[in-house]
């Protein structure tokens, strides 16, 4: 039986009545008195009938908002996979649309140079009044968050004063862990991608595609699957546009190699460090028989400064002057 209304087995409705009989108390307090709302606790416990009480009576008040601290420290290039971009999209379109006014605030902590170029992805996936919310924090941070989370409410490792009873300083045994993700929940192998362009690269031939970086910090970042066989790709860097030069005469950014695109599509990117031609290069020129079609999209992400969205143009870590807030929910 799943465990929710009109789909209880006679031991998961059992456990119902006597959850309702042990919290009668603060029944009327609750947001909710319903079976639906009860049956989330129980859910979340496998009908223990004690760790849901436990559970309810520690966590169950009624939150209007949420602050929340988001600490991005080690983000890189791996993290800016196209998929998994446009599901986190999908995800907080659909927190704005079925939980509205649900965030008072998003701090944004330790955020490496390529954090703008991973704003830039899913804040058009924002309105405008989330977009005022999120606050992007400077080296000061720490002192930020104090303003507005008390110290006995924020964990030590971010500046606060709160710990785990055995003196974390993450206080990790109070993130509650759900298991292992069963492998059918898995996507990697059943996303579908759609590219943008296509091309057939000749027998004994290569192709050359030139993306012209005018400022340093850009990403430069391309998906791309082969039909039949493999193929070969790098990235190297020329002075001008438009002039055709071989492999030999340019500098090798990404070391040219055969890649098994016709069985696992290739996604990768690079942050160029410097203005210049960068050529994506499919190599065919190894097979003597068949030609190659690939399927390809290749994209320039641009760089922002690192600033809040709401500073308008003032140095990250400026958050406008606010009552302190006592506890981070």
């Amino acid at each position: 039986m799943s465990g929710r209304v009109g789909d209880l087995s006679p031991k998961q409705a059992e456990a119902l009545e006597q959850f309702r009989a042990r919290i009668q108390d603060i029944l009327p307090q609750l947001p909710a008195q319903h079976d639906h709302f009860l049956l989330r606790w129980l859910r979340a416990r496998n009908f223990n009938v004690q760790k849901s009480e436990a559970m309810l009576r520690k966590l169950g008040r009624n939150v209007e908002s949420i602050t929340m601290i988001y600490d991005v420290e080690g983000l890189g290039l791996k993290h800016l996979w196209k998929p998994a971009i446009e599901t986190y999209g999908e995800i907080l379109q659909m927190f704005e649309d079925n939980y509205p006014e649900g965030l008072k605030r998003l701090f944004v902590i330790k955020a490496p140079k390529l954090f703008p170029v991973a704003y830039n992805l899913i804040k058009h996936f924002l309105s405008e009044n989330t977009r005022q919310k999120i606050y992007i924090l400077g080296a000061n941070w720490q002192e930020v968050l104090l303003k507005y989370i008390d110290a006995e409410e924020l964990p030590a490792y971010y500046g606060g004063k709160l710990t785990d009873p055995d003196g974390d300083p993450r206080c990790r045994t109070r993130i509650n862990h759900v298991g292992p993700v069963p492998p059918s929940y898995y996507v990697r192998d059943h996303v579908k991608v759609d590219y943008e362009q296509c091309m057939i690269v000749s027998r004994g031939s290569s192709q050359q595609l030139d993306y012209e970086i005018l400022f340093p910090g850009c990403v430069l970042r391309w998906q791309f699957a082969s039909e039949g066989a493999d193929i070969g790709f790098g990235v190297f860097l020329k002075a001008k546009k438009g002039e055709w030069k071989k492999a030999a005469q340019m500098e090798e950014v990404v070391p040219s190699q055969r890649y098994n695109t016709h069985l696992v599509p290739e996604d990768g990117s690079l942050t160029c460090e410097r203005p210049g031609v960068y050529v994506l290069r499919f190599d065919n020129t190894y097979s003597i028989f068949q030609a190659k079609r690939i399927s390809f999209t290749v994209e320039v992400l641009l760089p922002d400064r690192l600033q809040s969205p709401q500073s308008n143009g003032k140095p990250s870590g400026n958050v406008p002057e606010e009552e302190n807030s006592s506890q981070t929910q």
